[in-house]
C-alpha cells in the first residue's frame, strides 16, 4: 500500500522527526498537532480555546490538502495539560464538528512545550 506525505503550503519545519499527515488507502494520518506558528512558537499563550481553534485549524489545512474536509474526520486524540481547560477546549472543539461528531479520547499530560495547553492527532477517511 502506498503512502504519500501531506504537507501543508506554509507549513514550518516540525520540531521532531515527523510530518504533518500522511494519506495510505484513502485514510488521513495527522499527526500530533500543537498550537505552533511557523517557526514552532506557542501561540496564544494561556488561552485554551483559541489554541484549540489554532491546532483544529492546522488540521483543517492538512485534511484539505489530501482532499478531504473535517466532515472526514473519523477518531481524534486529544491531550491537555489541565483539566480546568476542558470546558473551553470543547467548547472550541465544537464548533469544527457542529454535525456528527467524530470518536475521541481526551487525557492530561505534559506537552512538549509547557506554553502549549492543548495538543490533538486526527484521523480522516476521505476514500469515497
Amino acid at each position: 500500500m502506498p503512502k504519500h506525505v501531506i504537507i501543508p503550503p506554509g507549513s514550518g519545519t516540525p520540531i521532531a522527526p515527523f510530518v504533518p499527515g500522511t494519506l495510505a488507502d484513502g485514510v488521513v494520518y495527522v499527526s500530533g498537532t500543537l498550537p505552533f506558528d511557523r517557526e514552532n512558537n506557542v501561540v496564544h499563550v494561556g488561552d485554551p480555546a483559541a489554541q484549540t481553534r489554532h491546532v483544529l485549524e492546522t488540521i483543517k489545512s492538512v485534511i484539505e490538502t489530501a482532499g478531504g474536509t473535517l466532515e472526514d474526520v473519523t477518531f481524534n486524540a486529544i491531550f491537555l495539560t489541565d483539566w480546568s481547560h476542558y470546558a473551553a477546549i470543547n467548547q472550541a472543539y465544537a464548533e469544527y464538528f457542529p454535525g456528527d461528531k467524530p470518536a475521541r479520547f481526551c487525557i492530561q499530560c505534559g506537552l512538549v512545550k509547557p506554553e502549549a495547553l492543548v495538543e490533538i492527532a486526527s484521523t480522516a477517511h476521505i476514500a469515497k
